[in-house]
């Protein structure tokens, strides 16, 4: 039987507090989902200003890339080329960009998704959260 690591809460207040970190040096009001492997919550905060619907896109975002086990803009860039069946795609339900996984030695550990600014700049703080894991 194989052993791979896991989230601990420490590992999550980490990234929970460098994707917030982030988001306030720019001046962005955003959710910040952090989840399991399986896409299952572990963390989520709105910040001040955030809109309502970013509380729901965000984790929406971090399931989809830990299940998906890839950034969720794979998912975009496929449908905007045209692959417009995998909106069909179950348990994918918010192929945006924003969404990063975890990754430590091949294995996913979870993700982190962002929702309330440009899609390019919730990534760098979803990327930007997980940095502080130095992985």
């Amino acid at each position: 039987m194989k052993t791979k690591p896991t989230l601990e809460l420490a590992d999550i207040k980490a990234i929970a507090s460098a994707a917030e970190a982030e988001a306030i040096q720019n001046n962005w009001a955003v959710s910040i989902a952090i989840v399991d492997d399986g896409g299952h919550l572990l963390w989520f905060q709105r910040l001040d200003g955030a809109a309502p619907i970013s509380a729901h896109i965000a984790p929406g975002k971090a399931r989809t890339a830990a299940v998906g086990r890839r950034e969720s803009k794979v998912y975009e860039d496929m449908i905007n080329g045209g692959r417009v069946s995998f909106l069909s795609a179950p348990d994918l339900d918010s192929m945006l960009e924003g969404g990063v996984p975890i990754i430590k030695d091949g294995q996913c550990l979870g993700a982190v998704g962002v929702s309330g600014v440009k899609s390019s700049e919730d990534a760098q703080i979803a990327k930007a959260g997980i940095a502080a894991l130095g992985l």
